[in-house]
């Protein structure tokens, strides 16, 4: 497992946009997770130690999250940020290979890919989380983000790993549904 610093969880319910109220609450659950970046300062080829990390965060925090909701998931994100002594690959390396497992079979499952967004920054970055319909990648009410971060974190040694469940789209949507004619 990952050298864990700290996690944080932060659920946010979005009741109205401009004065209009909302068909219902929309409610976002993100788990962010500050670990200890074991290739910092270094260049590695084999980057499997950081692949099973994002499996292992996943399955730790997923329940949380899906806990944090009033109803079933319906979109996902996942996104991280590399302290300044790694490198952009240490975040996808996160990500992208079995981080998705866990994550859907928390929510029972998904299919759709699941947003996400990385970068390298300084301690205290925001991170644009992008969100996803899980299982719709077209529908359009579901294209959203929500920007997360932390004051100390990632310090240039970390990651700061970000996930994050809805269950809604964006609160007031109006652009349609479906792929592109």
């Amino acid at each position: 497992m990952a050298a864990i610093r700290k996690i944080a969880l932060l659920r946010e319910e979005a009741f109205s946009e401009l004065g209009e109220a909302g068909a219902r609450p929309v409610v976002r659950a993100v788990a962010m997770v500050v670990i200890a970046n074991p290739f910092a300062g270094r260049f590695v080829a084999d980057l499997t130690d950081l692949i099973e990390a994002g499996a292992e965060l996943a399955a730790r925090v997923a329940p949380d999250l899906v806990r944090m909701l009033p109803g079933p998931a319906v979109s996902y994100g996942k996104g991280a940020i590399v302290g300044a002594a790694g490198e952009i690959e240490h975040a996808h390396a996160l990500l992208h290979p079995k981080m998705g497992a866990p994550l859907r079979a928390a929510i029972g499952g998904g299919a759709a890919l699941i947003p996400s967004a990385a970068k390298v920054g300084a301690v205290g970055s925001a991170l644009d989380l992008p969100l996803g319909h899980k299982d719709d990648a077209w529908s359009r009410g579901h294209f959203d983000a929500i920007t997360v971060s932390l004051g100390d974190a990632p310090r240039p040694r970390e990651i700061l790993v970000a996930m994050a469940l809805c269950d809604g789209g964006r609160l007031l949507h109006r652009i349609g549904e479906g792929a592109p004619r």
